[in-house]
């Protein structure tokens, strides 16, 4: 299924987080929190400033991003979990 966010909203899929068990204990998944670091998969076309102009959005599709634990909206899409977000609830962006 193909989605394309509207406006300012950036869809995103959630990186896992490498494992790391310390001391044999293993922690199960509804006790660990939520990685903030995602994929950028689609962003919309821009936001519309008050001159009725699209502002084209700072991140694009393949980027790395830091975003907050709870933030955006989770939707299941191909039976894989993804976050729709506005551009403006990202907190960074990742180079490498």
């Amino acid at each position: 299924m193909k989605v394309t966010p509207l406006y300012d909203r950036v869809l995103l899929k959630r990186l896992e987080e490498k494992e790391v068990k310390k001391g044999g204990i293993i922690i199960p998944d509804t006790a660990k929190e939520k990685p903030q670091e995602a994929e950028v998969i689609a962003v919309g076309k821009g936001r519309v400033n008050e001159d009725g102009k699209s502002v084209p959005l700072e991140v694009k599709k393949g980027d790395r991003v830091l975003i907050g634990k709870y933030s955006g909206t989770e939707v299941m899409i191909d039976d894989v979990e993804h976050i729709i977000l506005r551009e403006e609830e990202i907190l960074a962006k990742i180079e490498k």
